[in-house]
């Protein structure tokens, strides 16, 4: 049993996330989520931690970023895109057990860090700003971190937020052969 509460957005992703673990959950019921949900999310929060486990889109971001503002110091558990996808459709409710176990197994926690170790000069030493393949790196690089996919302002807000260190970002970065020759 997960002792923390898992926030997801509806009844499919709940079917999903028990087929993979013993965990009770809270559903948001999508982006609209009501002050009643929130109320009960804090305080799951307080009494038992919770786990912000959304879609890997637009909405699901936007959830993430409401439900952790409700509830700060909540864990996250980020699943790629591609593990998530089905027949033109993406979110939890696809993903396989397998994947969802994955994902609950490389969590991360925010915390309140004004300044991480990563500059924004680390992001654009690897191409991860301002760069043709910028999207593609962070998605990638944000597979491998665990801290998903997001934009440029945001992947730098994460890198902080969940303190990624310049060791474990550079190991990624060197995974994935993204040192840009001009900066090595």
């Amino acid at each position: 049993m997960i002792k923390e509460v898992i926030v997801v957005e509806g009844k499919d992703d709940t079917v999903a996330i028990k087929r993979a673990v013993d965990a009770d959950t809270i559903e948001t019921n999508g982006s609209a989520i009501g002050k009643d949900v929130l109320a009960r999310i804090k305080l799951a929060n307080e009494r038992r931690g919770i786990i912000i486990f959304t879609d890997p889109d637009h909405a699901g971001e936007r959830i993430r970023k409401i439900v952790a503002n409700a509830a700060p110091g909540c864990k996250h558990a980020f699943l790629p895109q591609e593990k998530a996808y089905y027949k033109g459709d993406i979110g939890i409710e696809n993903a396989s057990p397998e994947a969802i176990r994955q994902a609950l197994s490389e969590l991360r926690t925010e915390t309140d860090a004004i300044q991480g170790e990563i500059t924004l000069e680390d992001l654009m030493s690897v191409g991860l700003l301002v760069h043709p393949s910028a999207a593609e790196r962070r998605l990638e690089l944000g597979k491998l971190l665990g801290i998903g996919y997001a934009n440029g302002k945001q992947f730098y807000k994460r890198c902080s937020s969940f303190n990624i260190t310049k060791e474990e970002f550079y190991a990624a970065v060197d995974q994935l052969g993204y040192r840009l020759e001009e900066h090595e």
